[in-house]
Parts: C-alpha cells; structure tokens; sequence
C-alpha cells in the first residue's frame, strides 16, 4: 500500500471554509494552474519548454511562479546537466494529486466558457 502523501499544515478561523479557502491559496493565483495543468500534461519541462507551453507569460513571472510552487511543494526543480546549465520542472506527488480538481476546471471551462470576441473583453 502506497504511504499517505504528507499534508500541508495551513491557519484558518474556521472549518467550514477552510479547505475551499487554503486551496484557494495555493492554486489560486493567475499563472499557478496553469503552470501544473501544463506539467500534468506535458510531464516534466525545462523553464524555456514550459514558458513555451504556457503562452503569454513572461520569463520574471514564470519565475516566480515556479519558486513559490516549489515552495508550497507542488514542484520540484532538479538540474538536469551542469554545463550549460539545465533546469527541468516536475510534479510533486502532493502536486499530482490536484490532477483531478484541474481536470474538473478544464471540463467547466470547456462546458460553459467561450473566447472572448478579443483580448481586451476577456477575463482578467
């Protein structure tokens, strides 16, 4: 039998939003789901693959995404090869097992979402 996956400790006031709310935290953030969607799918990426495979993000902010995934340790990043240096990223066992609450997302937004007629109507 596989060993539990280690639990994240979160603070909340109260048990009756705390898990929906703590959740909220730690993927809630614009780029984050879409970054563990993308290693989901792709499996492990190098930083430039993934930017690539996210779209529109830019390299700062890929960058801080990645760092606060790994250190909510949804993430691992493991240097591949020294010279040159190459960085790949992977999902934590605790990062995959949000598979099926991002599977769920995608099938909503597949259901009930539309693109927006240009860039500047769609969500922010």
């Amino acid at each position: 039998m596989a060993e539990p996956i280690e639990q994240l400790e979160v603070w909340c006031a109260g048990e009756d939003w705390c898990p929906v709310t703590s959740t909220a935290l730690l993927i809630g953030k614009k780029w984050h789901t879409v970054v563990l969607h993308r290693l989901l799918a792709n499996g492990p990426l190098g930083f430039n693959a993934l930017k690539e495979e996210v779209g529109g993000i830019s390299s700062k902010v890929l960058s801080d995404v990645l760092e606060d995934l790994e250190t909510k340790r949804l993430i691992d990043r493991e240097i591949v090869s020294e010279k040159p240096v190459r960085v790949e990223y992977s999902l934590t066992e605790l990062g995959e097992s949000l598979e099926p609450v991002i599977s769920e997302m995608a099938d909503w937004g597949n259901e009930y979402l539309v693109p927006a007629p240009d860039e500047s109507s769609s969500i922010a």
